[in-house]
């Protein structure tokens, strides 16, 4: 059958979920036994997320392809399993790049380029591309009705349901119901003028999904279906949840699924929630917690370590274990040995930066000292080695060319390599995005090595995100002191793992391992960190003062 196209548009205000529900409605629409496809399409002109600050966008989510995208494709990897690719994230920077890069080219033909018809056809060249075989494409539009910047994304899906068809498109408008104290009740009012402003442009939404913290009122219901055009049946409540992973669960409890096939004309498709179910009482059923430090530098907005902290999350069901989670500000350098007492165990995740390195310095020195379960990621490898370095080797200026000119340049940029698609090449001079090592490499693993025990393997492949390559002429003066190297790039060129062969459960990785955690499939790091550090804790009793 040809594809179905579900566009999910957002009202009121920003942050009410959109991409968890897009995700959520995928996961029903798989348990229904369909196959789909999830896109987002970022209203900003930025060309990609990848130079933008944490502290403005979050994390940057990378795919196997090497693309450089919102947070919210993390969360339609964990919730679909469907591996997001380059032709699944655009923004309107990549759009508007695209059309002046033909205009300059002359493929206009002389035409006045104009948002209308040039930018919004392009628009729609990404949302139907690369669809074939999937009955179902969600395409999530960034931002809120009534921003100027959304306006060319909703005249693109606007157009598209007449190309199409109205059997092909559905529209999905989230909203939020804010309950009133003093009036004892939900307001329907931000959701009529949402819904409003959405069809000043020429979109009438055939489903409301409502954000809120009850139940919806059936006069409520009435009321919104009354002013809304639509049926008190299509008024879906979003509600609250204690955790993302029963949001499918409630969707389909409330009919969201049920809706949206009726609407294409699926109604009697069954459904089987297996999935889900397991993974809720994967939660409900821990036998205990541990506690877990994240000693980062964002950590004002935790939003730049959703995956980190999904996966985290995924690796305590594996073990019927609640993470409890300290996030600890690595520029507080000196609170942090005082805040890691009675932690169980340890990330040191990926940044970019001189600042708050001593902080992260400290901690890694802490774990190695004491031997707490630590995993490390990215950054957190290469500032594990050069910890490694000035105290067990006394190199007192080891250090990395990011922070500038070295003497010792434990770490370096990294300009050239060979992988599976031939040599790479990067410039320190080169845009921010192009000196990267971006989406997915393989590894070959040490056999013997606790990577090789975590993985049950000897061959992975994992995402990198990063500019900076430890430096291999320092390998075996940092095996003599007991950090070794169990993880290479095919070539033998660049490290990918170390790990203490003299502490418990001590492994640092390149690459970011988060990106490919999933509640149902969690990570084999994430999993061994939490079981290492449930270990620890059995044996450390902990200090509650």
């Amino acid at each position: 059958m040809p594809s179905r196209f579900i566009f999910i548009t957002g009202g009121v205000t920003s942050s009410l979920g959109k991409g968890l529900a897009s995700a959520s409605l995928a996961a029903l629409l798989q348990a229904r036994g369909f196959s789909v496809i999830l896109r987002k399409l970022d209203p900003y002109l930025n060309v990609d997320p990848g130079t933008m600050s944490p502290y403005q966008h979050g994390e940057v989510f990378v795919t196997d392809d090497g693309t450089e995208a919102d947070l919210d494709l993390g969360h339609y990897e964990r919730f679909s399993g469907v591996e997001e690719r380059s032709t699944d994230y655009v923004t309107t920077g990549k759009i508007y790049s695209t059309v002046l890069a033909k205009e300059r080219r002359g493929d206009y033909l002389g035409s006045t380029v104009q948002v209308i018809p040039h930018i919004t056809d392009e628009m729609k060249r990404f949302i139907i591309g690369n669809t074939e075989g999937a009955d179902f494409v969600l395409c999530e539009i960034g931002g809120t009705v009534g921003d100027i910047e959304c306006l060319p994304y909703l005249e693109a899906i606007r157009q598209l349901r007449n190309d199409l068809g109205r059997e092909r498109v559905i529209f999905v408008h989230l909203t939020l119901l804010p309950y009133i104290p003093t009036a004892g009740e939900l307001k329907t009012k931000p959701t009529q003028h949402s819904v409003k402003a959405l069809l000043s442009v020429g979109i009438q939404a055939d489903l409301l999904l409502c954000r809120c913290d009850r139940p919806i009122p059936a006069d409520a219901k009435r009321k919104l279906a009354q002013f809304c055009n639509v049926h008190s049946e299509q008024v879906i409540a979003a509600l609250d949840a204690d955790n993302i992973y029963r949001v499918p669960l409630q969707y389909h409890a409330e009919g969201f699924d049920e809706q949206v096939c009726r609407y294409f004309g699926f109604k009697d498709r069954p459904v089987d929630l297996t999935r889900w179910k397991n993974v809720c009482a994967s939660i409900d059923n821990a036998k205990g917690s541990v506690r877990i430090a994240v000693v980062g530098k964002y950590v004002q907005l935790l939003d730049a370590y959703k995956s980190l902290i999904q996966a985290l999350a995924h690796g305590g069901m594996a073990n019927h274990l609640t993470v409890n989670l300290t996030f600890i500000d690595a520029e507080k350098e000196d609170d942090i040995e005082k805040t890691l007492n009675g932690i169980d165990g340890i990330v040191i995740p990926g940044g970019f930066g001189e600042r708050g390195i001593n902080g992260k310095l400290k901690a890694i020195q802490f774990a190695r000292t004491n031997k707490i379960p630590t995993l490390g990621i990215c950054f957190g490898m290469q500032l594990t080695v050069i910890e490694a370095c000035r105290n067990l080797l006394n190199i007192e200026k080891a250090s990395s060319t990011e922070f500038g000119p070295t003497e010792e340049p434990v770490v370096g940029l990294m300009t050239e390599w060979m992988d599976e698609q031939g040599i790479q090449k990067r410039c320190a001079g080169g845009d921010l995005g192009g000196t990267m090592r971006l989406g997915a490499y393989p590894t070959h693993l040490k056999p013997g090595s606790l990577a090789e025990k975590i993985y049950q393997t000897t061959t992975i492949s994992e995402r990198h995100r990063h500019r900076y390559e430890v430096n291999t002429a320092y390998k075996e003066r940092l095996e003599s002191a007991g950090l070794m190297i169990t993880g290479f790039s095919p070539d033998g060129t660049l490290p990918e793992i170390v790990e203490y062969k003299d502490h418990p459960w001590f492994i640092c990785v390149q690459f970011h391992p988060e990106l490919k955690s999933k509640p149902f499939a969690p990570h084999p790091l994430f999993v061994g960190l939490v079981k290492a550090a449930d270990d620890y804790a059995m044996t450390h009793p902990r200090n509650t003062q």
